[in-house]
């Protein structure tokens, strides 16, 4: 409880700082649904503590408070991931309609039931789930995990750098606001277990413009995914490893992309989730 106190005061002040407006530039406030959506959102880490993780939260929770579109609730422990009696007022998670993980990592305080639950509730249920960054360098010992997200990390290759990324998918909610092309300083993962087969792959590295020079670079395919889209169940699934750095999260394009990813899994809007072949830039 002590931590979890502190990090929402982090947290609370992170959002003092931060001004959330979809896109980066001024729109009329939409109309929020009949009934606001509520998300979960998970901070614990058991392995590396990403320094973003407040900016992360803050960030998450303004977005639903400035759009009036859902109410956040921000933990950093695991005791709402259940069907099952919590604390005094607690919601569990049949109060939710997302769950958001915010850089977790390492092996999280689930026990067997809770991981039930929480595969039952996107899987069986229709539940969103987005990871950001660090979720995918969480939970190795769980496959259904790694099934429900998509893979697992493998190093980042290249550390911070101002990475080459691709636009596959212009039309989908979370990107079509980027170019065919561009560039993000960010620190970009290196994904194991997963393949483009199992997923609607909307951002990657360009290929092109890397340095293969590098003892931490695993994957010959030289196929890496900054962001994708999936279904597991009934539930869809969004993943991006963009949100490593504070200053990523004072970004209008890497807010908007998450603002409109969760909105996706919510069913807010609409977007592919089928696979497809790796393509050439042409710009």
């Amino acid at each position: 409880m002590k931590n979890f106190r502190s990090a929402s005061l982090i947290v609370l002040a992170a959002l003092c700082a931060i001004t959330f407006v979809p896109g980066g530039r001024t729109q009329t406030r939409p109309a929020p649904p009949q009934t606001k959506k509520r998300i979960l959102v998970i901070g614990q880490t058991k392995g590396f503590e990403h320094d973003s993780i407040p900016d992360a939260m803050g960030t998450i929770w303004k977005m639903g408070h400035e759009t009036g579109l859902w109410d956040t609730y921000i933990r950093t422990d695991t005791e709402l991931i259940t069907k099952g009696k919590v604390g005094p007022n607690g919601k569990n998670l049949d109060a939710y309609d997302a769950l958001v993980f915010a850089s977790t990592t390492g092996e999280l305080d689930l026990s067997d039931q809770q991981k039930k639950d929480m595969l039952a509730f996107i899987h069986d249920e229709g539940k969103g789930f987005v990871g950001v960054h660090a979720a995918l360098d969480t939970n190795y010992k769980w496959p259904e995990y790694g099934e429900m997200i998509g893979g697992w990390f493998d190093e980042h290759p290249w550390s911070t750098f101002w990475a080459p990324i691709v636009n596959e998918d212009p039309n989908f909610p979370a990107t079509r606001h980027f170019p065919a092309g561009f560039m993000k300083r960010d620190e970009i993962y290196q994904a194991k277990a997963w393949s483009r087969e199992k997923v609607h792959v909307l951002l990657r590295l360009d290929e092109r413009k890397l340095d293969y020079n590098n003892p931490r670079v695993h994957r010959t395919d030289h196929d890496f995914a900054v962001a994708w889209s999936k279904m597991y169940g009934k539930g869809r699934v969004f993943y991006s490893t963009l949100g490593h750095t504070n200053e990523s999260w004072n970004d209008p394009d890497v807010q908007k992309m998450y603002f409109e990813a969760i909105k996706w899994v919510m069913g807010l809007s609409e977007g592919s989730v089928e696979s497809h072949t790796k393509g050439t830039p042409t710009f």
